[in-house]
């Protein structure tokens, strides 16, 4: 069974600022549409774990949670320890009037 530490969009907020990367595991579209400032495209269509920043902690996310729980298994199965994801996602980040860019 997989591992999955649930982050408060302030949890995630104060790991960025302390050098954690945030994997967003939307697709393309999703991302250029709106997107937190930062955060590093990996879709869960193509995600391959071999192809992730190495050597710094890292956080997914997605629209509401489901997608980078599976990318976080997906990551796990390839032996990797990455376990933080953005519980609900940008719809919470949001919620919790934090900043998102909107458009390209």
């Amino acid at each position: 069974m997989s591992k999955l530490q649930e982050l408060t969009p302030q949890e995630v907020a104060e790991r960025v600022k302390q050098g954690a990367v945030l994997i967003d595991v939307r697709e393309p579209a999703e991302f250029d549409a709106e997107r937190i400032a930062g955060a590093r495209i990996f879709p869960l269509s193509t995600l391959d774990p071999k192809t992730l920043p190495k050597d710094q902690p890292l956080i997914f996310h997605c629209g509401i949670g489901k997608r980078s729980a599976l990318a976080l298994a997906r990551v796990q199965q390839a032996g990797l320890p990455h376990d933080a994801h953005l519980a609900g996602g940008l719809q919470a980040w949001k919620a919790a009037g934090l900043p998102t860019i909107v458009g390209k």
